[in-house]
């Protein structure tokens, strides 16, 4: 086991945590302590790193990630996109991650299958009744009007 010590002052604290993150990035951490120490403008947090002696991190393999602009139309994808957008947005109101309402795959399958009502949804994946009654109007709403546009679009171009 090692320990490092960081010092992170209230202020002007850029590179002390940069200098944090990229240790932590890079060794296996055992354990952290943190404290705050109050000493008016020299007000500061303390950082305790334990790591695991010896062992750098090791990378983990790059995941598969899916190119939604490969798999789906280029319609669809404008619709998909729009849908990511609106989960941003209600995922940083409730201070949540985007996955937390519906991964991109979840999505792209709401888009493919043109969900029309909650029982549309529930037949995808990972959808339960709780995300439906939470999210299910707001992004099927999104989804018509999204679609809607990309109709008229079409017709104004013939």
């Amino acid at each position: 086991m090692q320990i490092q010590v960081f010092t992170i002052p209230v202020h002007h604290c850029d590179a002390p945590v940069a200098d944090l993150n990229q240790f932590l990035s890079s060794h296996r951490v055992a354990e952290i302590h943190r404290e705050f120490v109050q000493d008016g403008p020299n007000s500061a947090w303390t950082v305790c790193v334990t790591t695991e002696s010896g062992h750098a991190k090791t990378e983990t393999p790059p995941r598969n990630r899916v190119d939604y602009r490969e798999v789906l139309s280029d319609e669809d994808f404008t619709v998909f996109a729009t849908l990511r957008t609106l989960r941003k947005e209600i995922a940083e109101q409730e201070g949540v991650p985007p996955y937390a309402l519906f991964t991109n795959e979840q999505l792209a399958e709401i888009v493919r299958r043109r969900a029309e009502t909650a029982t549309d949804l529930k037949q995808i994946n990972g959808i339960g009744p709780s995300r439906i009654q939470k999210y299910g109007e707001r992004f099927l709403n999104e989804l018509n009007r999204a679609s809607a546009e990309k109709v008229d679009d079409r017709e104004a171009s013939s």
